[in-house]
């Protein structure tokens, strides 16, 4: 008997399973007392029965008892696990505790049955220890010394397991909401490397305001939040499994034929799931999240494809507007790429101070003369200067964006004090501002802070902005620049046309000029449709007091034509490229404000 206990308890220093240390039991005690059936019969928190080992019961046997309460006059096992202590059952035809259950067994031969429950460290019976006979009799002296022992190595192994379980259980589990964590996650993307295509699809999903909950209600009011989140998503997406991967990231990931079949349909119940307002520790919040989705839908597809997929397409949908969903397409993938190259690019020349101002000459059409310059980032690569279409992509990123506009204000403010200095005489220089701008800290803060350090008046700078930026849905971009305006500074609608703007708001909200896309400029000489649009332009907003410049000019012609419709200002390569500041100084001093300048070949001379 020694020697079995130590072998049982060598499988359970080794970390050998439950399961197999179990069997290994009883085929040992089957082997010192042959005239017996041994059985292992777990317990759950429900008090439920599962059969662990009973290598020589049939299995229709233990299929039917999978899952039986225990109870007063469940069998022998069912009742010690009930009562807490050990039930002999010497005749099992005639005990009413197997009135239910003697079908099963008599079939067999056996005729008699011995249970002793096995506790755990709280005292509750986890399980229980069986002999079997067949003849009518209870447990000898030997049996019951060899039980003794098997209960005691069968406690111990059954700890361990516990023990493993929960420490599986906490690895796997998110602390604060109770979902499956990152590690469970990337263990079930794992095994679903090996399924059909078509079987199943992820969802990855981000609140949108979590941190705006952090930071104005606190933290206690961001977790509860992210627990409601949680039981949201349990709920919706049952029987489906939800994960929590990070801070404010969840993944669903969808197996059922239900949520398979209509995708698209899933993702906005997931969104109107969530949405519902939330209490959050006495404060009212309304949860919005932005989800991304991928399927697995050829046959070499694996896992992490499908993820990085649902990545993509999640990055995405942040980019285009929080609040809804995107699903991925062929394409998005390059398209992502592409962007974060850019902003990986950006953030080198930012790092490096490869980041320069060239400028641009706004000219009078009439005269030839320098009536201003137009700010334009290059990035220096090399003896290069790449132009900001080149790297456009990053600005989508917000931190970009605003980083590349304070190292453009930085530069110009420093460049308008070298030229005032050298004694030239400079006309106003625009900037151009993005969406990040006016959605950050104060662009007038930021403005005149930059240019106060250099001791440069703010009279020298005006701002450009996107039509598609001055049409933002919230109305801040237009009423910024109403604030901008009212403290003096010029503003200009940049790519007039490109968009939806109207020429109604600038009633309610005027700039000081329109910069006419080059789209219509370049059809401007044979295409009446384009002269009607930009005579139109021309003529409403100059009797409202707007000045009208035409970009993109690259021929005589294009200039002749403008000047006959009543366009005065203009620029483009007919005039000059965009210089460096060095060249942008001799520029000025060779032609100062006030005289004009001579076109030779359309290039200032």
């Amino acid at each position: 008997m020694t020697e079995l206990q130590n072998t049982i308890l060598e499988m359970i220093a080794k970390g050998e399973t439950l399961a197999d240390t179990a069997l290994r039991l009883c085929l040992e005690v089957e082997r010192l007392v042959p005239d017996v059936v041994c059985s292992v019969v777990t317990v759950d928190q429900l008090g439920r029965l599962h059969t662990l080992a009973a290598p020589s019961l049939p299995q229709s046997f233990c299929a039917a008892i999978e899952g039986l309460g225990i109870g007063p006059e469940v069998g022998t096992c069912g009742t010690a696990a009930h009562r807490g202590q050990e039930i002999t059952t010497a005749d099992i035809a005639n005990d009413p505790r197997w009135a239910d259950f003697k079908h099963l067994v008599l079939p067999l031969g056996i005729k008699a049955c011995w249970s002793h429950p096995i506790f755990d460290a709280r005292r509750r019976a986890v399980a229980t220890f069986a002999f079997y006979y067949r003849e009518k009799r209870g447990p000898s002296q030997l049996e019951r010394e060899i039980v003794e022992r098997c209960v005691h190595v069968c406690a111990i192994a059954l700890d361990r397991h516990r023990r493993v379980v929960e420490y599986e259980r906490r690895a796997n589990t998110d602390a604060l909401t109770g979902l499956a964590n990152r590690g469970a996650f990337n263990a079930a993307l794992h095994h679903l490397d090996a399924a059909r295509p078509g079987s199943w699809a992820l969802f990855l999903l981000d609140l949108d305001n979590l941190k705006f909950v952090n930071d104005t209600f606190g933290h206690r009011a961001g977790d509860l939040l992210l627990r409601q989140v949680a039981d949201r998503l349990t709920i919706a997406a049952f029987p489906d499994r939800a994960y929590r991967i990070g801070g404010d990231e969840f993944a669903i990931v969808v197996e059922s034929e239900a949520a398979l079949r209509d995708l698209e349909r899933t993702a906005q119940t997931y969104l109107d799931e969530i949405s519902s307002t939330a209490n959050c520790g006495g404060n009212v919040v309304s949860p919005g999240a932005t989800i991304g989705l991928a399927e697995c839908s050829l046959a070499d597809t694996t896992a992490e494809q499908v993820r990085q997929n649902a990545d993509f397409a999640l990055y995405h949908a942040k980019e285009t507007g929080r609040g809804g969903f995107v699903r991925y397409w062929p394409g998005i993938g390059t398209r992502m790429t592409r962007r974060l190259t850019a902003i990986r690019d950006v953030n080198a020349a930012l790092r490096e101070n490869r980041i320069e101002a060239h400028y641009q000459p706004v000219v009078d059409i009439r005269s030839g003369e320098v009536v201003g310059l137009e700010a334009l980032s290059r990035m220096r690569i090399g003896e290069q200067a790449v132009p900001a279409a080149s790297f456009h992509e990053a600005t989508t990123d917000s931190h970009i964006a605003r980083t590349l506009t304070q190292r453009m204000m930085a530069s110009v403010a420093r460049d308008i004090r070298e030229w005032l200095a050298a004694g030239i005489a400079v006309p106003q220089v625009s900037i151009n501002v993005s969406s990040a701008d006016f959605h950050g800290a104060s662009i007038y803060g930021l403005l005149s802070n930059t240019f106060e350090r250099e001791g440069v008046p703010l009279s020298h700078v005006s701002l450009e902005v996107t039509e598609s930026v001055y049409m933002d849905e919230a109305g801040v971009v237009r009423k910024s620049v109403e604030a901008l305006r009212a403290k003096g500074l010029k503003v200009a609608l940049d790519d007039f046309g490109t968009g939806y703007a109207s020429l109604t708001h600038l009633m309610s909200v005027p700039v000081d000029y329109i910069k006419i896309d080059k789209s219509f400029v370049d059809r401007i000489v044979s295409h009446a449709p384009s002269q009607i649009i930009v005579e139109g332009i021309i003529d409403i907003a100059t009797k409202l007091g707007i000045r009208v410049i035409a970009e993109g000019i690259e021929t005589a012609g294009q200039a002749r034509k403008l000047m006959a419709l009543g366009c005065t200002l203009g620029q483009g390569f007919f005039y000059s490229r965009a210089v460096p500041s060095d060249a942008a100084a001799v520029l000025m001093a060779a032609h100062p404000r006030g005289r004009g300048i001579t076109l030779a070949g359309g290039r200032l001379q």
